[in-house]
């Protein structure tokens, strides 16, 4: 069992940059990917990004050239720096692990005004 807890969320205006960090405990953090997707209103989720133990990583469609996603293994922690931020970007972002299973966080919103 993984756990997941999101933050850094919140209101930004556009263009602006925004960090979420998420937090991931559990017997088998160090051998899972650890990533990001985002759920628009209405929509479904879209893969940003996700980042491997040995550091590489996988990109979605979601965002290109306006995000980094980083991972500190010896705190279990995974970072998506976004950057040039648009009110289309206004969703609530959730963190995942995977290792066998799919885990999810709670999930945090990120607002973007205009």
């Amino acid at each position: 069992q993984v756990h997941l807890v999101e933050s850094g969320g919140g209101l930004v205006q556009a263009g602006e940059s925004l960090t979420l960090s998420c937090a991931a405990s559990g017997d088998v953090v160090c051998m899972s990917s650890l990533g990001w997707y985002r759920q628009l209103p209405g929509k479904e989720r879209e893969l940003i990004a996700a980042i491997t133990p040995n550091g590489a990583t996988i990109d979605g469609k979601s965002m290109k050239g306006r995000y980094t996603i980083s991972r500190d293994n010896a705190k279990n922690t995974v970072l998506l720096q976004l950057s040039n931020l648009k009110p289309e970007d206004s969703a609530v972002y959730y963190c995942y692990s995977y290792y066998l299973d799919y885990h999810w966080g709670q999930g945090t919103q990120v607002t973007v005004s205009s």
